[in-house]
C-alpha cells in the first residue's frame, strides 16, 4: 500500500515475463496414465518392450450404399488413401481389403488404418487436421468419408467462448453489486492476472515434471472462480469498513486482517484438499493437483498484494461510489442487511423445518450419484454430426460396437496353451470376435472385440469375466487383459477404491483446522457433513445430465478423475464460505455472548457478499458448459451446482438452523482439547469494527 505502483509493476512484469518465457520454451504437457501394478499397465509395458505398441493411428472410415468395391467409389477410395500416404507425419496407410477384417460383410462400410510417425501424446494436431481435410475433400454423393481416433478428437477440440462469457457475466454482476465499473473491475483484474501467471508457470514446469494437457483449462476454470471470489470477499469487507466510518487506508488494513485472513485460511484448505490427491497414487492426477494448487496460491498472492495496491490507487473513486450507493439505499429506507436479519429470525423461529427441508433437497439431488459410472468418454459421446461421432457410428454399424474399443490379451505361454485359451475366449459370452494369436518377441497377443461399446457396463463385466473366470482356470501360464478400454476400467476402479482414503484425509485435516480456528467440536462436524452433502448433490447433477444423458447430452461415463477433482475444489470452496460466515458469527458471539444475535448479525454481515460471490462463481463455472470439451462441461456443471447449493441451501438454511439449534453449545470444546490445539485467530481483537447498523449489545460492555 505504501508502494502501489511498484506492486502493480512487479505483477505486470511477472505475468509478461512468465508468458514470454512460456512462449519461447513452449509446453511439454504429458498425460501420465500409467497404473503401476494393474494388468493393463503390465500389458502396455510388455508390448512397448516388444515394439508392438507405440505409434499413433487414425482410422479413415468409408461408407457407400452401392458398395466400396464398385466404381467410381473404389477409385475415390484409392485417391483418399494415396493422398493421405503423402502427407507429413504419416508413416503408412493400410487400405481396406475384402480379405481382412476392414470391410463389413455387406461391403458398404470399411476403414483404412493410418499409422503416424509419432507416439499418441506427441502427435502434432496440425498433421491430424491435414488428414481430416484430405479425407473430407474426397467425399462425394456416393462416398461418405469420416475420420476417427483419439488424436482426431483432440485436434477437433478447439477453445470456445466459455472463459470470455464467464468473465463478462461476472463483471455484470459486480457492477450491479457495487454500482461502479471501477470497483467491479478490481476482483476480475486480480483474478485474470493470477490465472495468466499460473498457466504460464505450468507450461514451464511441464518441462520438469508431468503436467497433463488438460491442466491449463482446469486452472483457468478454478482460478477465475476462486480469484474473483477471494478478491470480492476482501473488497466487500473494505467497503463495509468505509461505510462504518474508517479512513481508506485503515479500511484496507482492517479488510486484509479480517477477511484477508479468512481468505488465506480458505485458500490453504483448498490447497490441502488438492494435494490430498497424492493419496490416490495415480500419476496423472498428481501433476494436475499441483498445477491447480499453484493457481489457488497465486490468487491468494494477488489478493494479498495486488488488490491492496489497486485499492490504494483507486480508493478515492471507489469511496465516492460506495457512499453514493449507500446514500441512495438510505433514502429508500433500506437498512444494510435487513433482509438477511429477517431470514435469520425466520429460521430461528422454525429451525427444524429449515434444517430438514434443506437436507432433503441435498439428498434428493445427490441420489443419482449412487449410480454414477466412472470411465472415459469415447467418440460415441461426441456431438452428433462431428466426424469422430460419424466414424464411431459407422464402425459400430459395420463391425459391431466393440470394434471401437477392442481388448488386448497378452499371452506368455506355450503355443498349445495359447490355442486353448483363444478358443475359450472366443466362446466367452460378450465376445464378438477374436483376432490372432499374433506372436512376436516370445509373446502372443489376442485382439478381442467385445459385443458392446468401450464405455458400456457389459464391457466392464466382460473384462472381469475374462480375468476372473476364463483366463486363470484355463492355463498356468501368464495371461493378462489390457488395451485402452481395459486401462480406462482399471483407472476408474483405482479412483473408486482409493476415494474413501482421499475423503478421509481431506475431511480430517480440514476438520482439525476448523477446530483450531473456532475452538469448537460441533462446528467442524457440521461443516464436514454439509459440505459432503453439497458435493454429493454436485456429483448427482453430473450423473443426471452427462451420465444419464438429460438436457440434450449424450449419455456416457463421468470422466474417472473428475469426482476427486470436484471434491477437492468444492470442499475447499465450501470451507471458504464456511469460514467467512462462521468467523463473522464467532466474532459477534465473542463481542456480545448472545448466540442468537451472533447468528443474526453474522448472516446479515456476510449474506449479501456470499450470495454475490456464489452467483459470480456459478456463472464462471457454468459458462464452461459452452466448452466443446465434454470434460470441462462436466466439471463446470459440478462446480456450479455445488456452489449454488452451498450458498443458497447450506448457508441460508442449514447452517443458520444448526447454529440456532445449538446455541452456545456450538462453541463448546473440551478443556483438554483446547489446550492441545494451537491457537489460530481469524479475527483480530485489536480491530473491532464500529457498528452503525444496530445497537451495541449490553453484554459487549
Amino acid at each position: 500500500m505504501r508502494r502501489p505502483w511498484w506492486a502493480i509493476a512487479l505483477w505486470v512484469l511477472a505475468v509478461a515475463g512468465l508468458n514470454a518465457a512460456a512462449a519461447a520454451a513452449g509446453s511439454a504437457y504429458f498425460d501420465d496414465h500409467t497404473l503401476p501394478g494393474t494388468e493393463s499397465q503390465r500389458v502396455a509395458d510388455r508390448l512397448q518392450q516388444s515394439g508392438d505398441q507405440g505409434l499413433d493411428t487414425v482410422q479413415v472410415v468409408f461408407y457407400a450404399a452401392a458398395g466400396l468395391t464398385e466404381e467410381p467409389v473404389a477409385r475415390s477410395l484409392r485417391a483418399v488413401v494415396d493422398e493421405i500416404a503423402t502427407l507429413p507425419g504419416v508413416a503408412s496407410v493400410e487400405a481396406p481389403t475384402t480379405d481382412g477384417h476392414s470391410i463389413s460383410t455387406d461391403g458398404r462400410i470399411g476403414y483404412a488404418t493410418v499409422t503416424l510417425d509419432t507416439e499418441p501424446l506427441a502427435t502434432d494436431a496440425a498433421d491430424v487436421r491435414r488428414i481430416i481435410e484430405a479425407a473430407e475433400s474426397h467425399a462425394t454423393g456416393d462416398l461418405q468419408v469420416e475420420v476417427g481416433g483419439a488424436s482426431v478428437r483432440g485436434a477437433q477440440e478447439t477453445g470456445g467462448a466459455a472463459e470470455g462469457v464467464g468473465i463478462l457475466a461476472a463483471l455484470v454482476i459486480l457492477v450491479f453489486l457495487f454500482g461502479s465499473l471501477v470497483a467491479a473491475a478490481l476482483p476480475v483484474l486480480s483474478a485474470v492476472l493470477a490465472v495468466g501467471a499460473s498457466i504460464a508457470a505450468a507450461a514451464l514446469v511441464s518441462h520438469v515434471t508431468s503436467v497433463p494437457s488438460y491442466a491449463a483449462p482446469m486452472m483457468m476454470l478454478v482460478g477465475l472462480g476462486v480469484g474473483i471470489d477471494y478478491a470480492l470477499l476482501i473488497f466487500t469487507r473494505y467497503r463495509g469498513e468505509l461505510l462504518a466510518g474508517r479512513p481508506r487506508a485503515e479500511a484496507a488494513v482492517v479488510a486484509q486482517r479480517t477477511a484477508g485472513r479468512s481468505v488465506v485460511f480458505a485458500g490453504v484448505t483448498v490447497v490441502v484438499a488438492l494435494l490430498g490427491l497424492v493419496v490416490l497414487g495415480l500419476g496423472s492426477l498428481r501433476g494436475l493437483a499441483v498445477a491447480v494448487a499453484v493457481t489457488v496460491l497465486m490468487t491468494l498472492l494477488a489478493s494479498a498484494t495486488l488488490l491492496p495496491a489497486l485499492l490504494t490507487l483507486l480508493g478515492g473513486r471507489i469511496e465516492r461510489s460506495v457512499r453514493r450507493r449507500a446514500g441512495r439505499a438510505r433514502q429508500r429506507g433500506r437498512a444494510e442487511g435487513s433482509s438477511w436479519r429477517a431470514l435469520s429470525d425466520t429460521v430461528a423461529r422454525h429451525p427444524w423445518p429449515a434444517l430438514v427441508g434443506g437436507v432433503l433437497v441435498l439428498l434428493v439431488l445427490a441420489a443419482p450419484a449412487l449410480s454414477i459410472r466412472l470411465g472415459f468418454a469415447d467418440a460415441g459421446t461426441d456431438p452428433a454430426g462431428s466426424t469422430t461421432r460419424e466414424a464411431y457410428d459407422l464402425l459400430a454399424a459395420g463391425f459391431g460396437d466393440g470394434v471401437n474399443g477392442p481388448l488386448v490379451v497378452l499371452a506368455e505361454a506355450p503355443a498349445d496353451e495359447v490355442a486353448r485359451v483363444t478358443e475359450a475366449v472366443r466362446r466367452t459370452p460378450g465376445v464378438a470376435d477374436v483376432v490372432g494369436p499374433l506372436t512376436a518377441d516370445g509373446a502372443s497377443t489376442l485382439v478381442v472385440v467385445p459385443e458392446t461399446g468401450p464405455s458400456d457396463r457389459a464391457t466392464i463385466e466382460l473384462v472381469h469375466r475374462l480375468r476372473d473366470d476364463v483366463l486363470p482356470p484355463a492355463t498356468e501360464g501368464q495371461f493378462s487383459v489390457g488395451g485402452a478400454t481395459a486401462a480406462a476400467i482399471d483407472f476408474a476402479e483405482g479412483v473408486r477404491d482409493r476415494m474413501p482414503w482421499f475423503v478421509l484425509v481431506v475431511v480430517g485435516i480440514s476438520a482439525l483446522l476448523l477446530m483450531a480456528v473456532f475452538r469448537s467440536v460441533l462446528v467442524p462436524l457440521k461443516a464436514a457433513i454439509a459440505n459432503l452433502l453439497s458435493i454429493g448433490a454436485a456429483l448427482g447433477a453430473m450423473q443426471l445430465v452427462y451420465g444419464n444423458g438429460t438436457l440434450g447430452q449424450s449419455p456416457g461415463p463421468i470422466e474417472a478423475f473428475l469426482p476427486v477433482i470436484v471434491f477437492a475444489v468444492v470442499f475447499g470452496l465450501s470451507m471458504d464460505y464456511e469460514v467467512f460466515l462462521v468467523s463473522r458469527m464467532h466474532e459477534e458471539w465473542r463481542r456480545g455472548g448472545d448466540a442468537r444475535t451472533a447468528v443474526r448479525e453474522g448472516l446479515a454481515g456476510t449474506g449479501a457478499v456470499i450470495t454475490a460471490a456464489a452467483a459470480i462463481m456459478v456463472v464462471v463455472f457454468g459458462s464452461f458448459l459452452l466448452s466443446p470439451t465434454r470434460m470441462l462441461g462436466q466439471m463446470g456443471l459440478g462446480l456450479a451446482v455445488a456452489v449454488l447449493l452451498d450458498a443458497v441451501v447450506v448457508r441460508c438454511l442449514v447452517v443458520p438452523a444448526v447454529m440456532h439449534l445449538l446455541g452456545d453449545r456450538a462453541w463448546w470444546l473440551p478443556p483438554w482439547l483446547d489446550r492441545a490445539l494451537p491457537p489460530v485467530h481469524l479475527e483480530d481483537p485489536a480491530l473491532e469494527s464500529p457498528r452503525t447498523d444496530r445497537p451495541v449489545m449490553a453484554a459487549q460492555a
